[in-house]
C-alpha cells in the first residue's frame, strides 16, 4: 500500500476500537493488505473510507482481523488429556457445578465440545458455560449452530447422533438442550470485563496473534478470573514459559493451574 499503515491503524481504532498495535505486526499486515487487495483497492485510505460507508464490508473487515477458525475436538489428545486428567481434578476440587469459560469461542465448536464431554458426567440441566468473542457474525452462527460435515468429524460418533439433527448430507444442526447449556456474550479479551471466580478458562489458538506485553496482560486477567487453583486450558502452540511470573504452575501440557 503507497500509504501509512501507521495512520491506518490510528484510523481502524477510531472506527472499530480495534487495537492493531497489540497484534503481530508482520502476521496482520499481511492478512489485511490481501483483504484490501481482494477488493482492488490500493491505499488504506480508500479503504477506511469504504468501511464507513458499506456495513458489510466493515463486518468482513472485523471478522477477518478477529480471526475465526475452528472445529470441534480439536486437537483431540488434548481433549483426551482435559477427560482423563482435568475434570476429575476439577469436580474433586470444586464439585460438580463448575463455572466455565469459553474466551474467543469463535463459532461455538470449542463450548459445545465442552457441553457434550461433561454430559458423561454430569446431567445437561446442570451444565453452564459462558462463551465469548470479539466478533457479533460469529457469535450469532454459533447461537444458530449449523456446522458443516467437516467441523464435525472429530465429534464422537455416539454423539453426533445424540446430540445433532441431519440437516442434509453436508449439514448438522446442534441440538437446542446442548444450545440451553452455553450463554454467548461479545466480549474483547483486551478491553472487556473478565468473568469471576471460574474454576476452568478455556482460550486456545488465539493469543498466538497478539504481542507478548498483550499476552502477559491478558494471561494475568485470566488468573484474577479463576479461583484458587483453577485451571486454564491454552492451545498447541501457546504454552507459557515462565508461568510462575504470572502466578500459574504448569499442571499438564497446555494446561496451567492459578497459585
Amino acid at each position: 500500500m503507497a500509504d501509512n499503515y501507521e495512520t491506518f491503524k490510528e484510523q481502524i481504532y477510531r472506527i472499530t476500537k480495534i487495537d492493531l498495535n497489540l497484534y503481530k505486526e508482520r502476521q496482520m499486515k499481511r492478512r489485511i493488505d490481501a483483504l484490501i487487495g481482494k477488493h482492488k483497492i490500493t491505499s488504506y485510505n480508500t479503504y477506511v473510507d469504504t468501511l464507513k460507508k458499506n456495513p458489510v464490508m466493515f463486518e468482513e473487515f472485523v471478522n477477518y482481523v478477529t480471526i475465526n477458525v475452528s472445529e470441534f475436538y480439536r486437537n483431540p489428545e488434548q481433549w483426551n488429556l482435559l477427560e482423563r486428567d482435568i475434570l476429575p481434578y476439577l469436580f474433586n476440587r470444586f464439585g460438580n457445578n463448575l463455572k466455565i469459560w469459553s474466551a474467543a469461542c469463535s463459532t461455538g465448536d470449542e463450548p459445545y465440545s465442552l457441553v457434550m464431554l461433561l454430559s458423561k458426567y454430569i446431567p445437561l440441566a446442570r451444565i453452564k458455560i459462558i462463551a465469548t468473542d470479539i466478533d457479533k457474525q460469529v457469535l450469532e452462527k454459533a447461537k444458530l449452530g449449523v456446522y458443516n460435515v467437516k467441523s464435525i468429524k472429530g465429534v464422537p460418533p455416539k454423539f453426533v447422533t445424540q446430540y445433532f439433527r441431519e440437516i442434509n448430507n453436508s449439514t448438522y444442526q446442534i441440538l437446542d438442550n446442548v444450545k440451553a447449556c452455553v450463554e454467548f456474550k461479545q466480549h474483547d479479551l483486551l478491553k472487556g470485563a473478565y468473568p469471576s471466580q471460574c474454576d476452568l478458562i478455556i482460550c486456545r489458538n488465539v493469543l498466538i496473534y497478539f504481542t507478548e506485553e498483550a499476552k502477559d496482560e491478558i494471561y494475568k486477567k485470566f488468573n484474577l478470573s479463576l479461583k484458587k487453583e483453577g485451571v486454564l486450558f491454552v492451545g498447541s502452540t501457546e504454552q507459557i514459559i515462565q508461568p510462575q511470573n504470572l502466578q500459574f504452575a504448569s499442571y499438564k501440557s497446555f494446561f496451567y493451574k492459578k497459585i
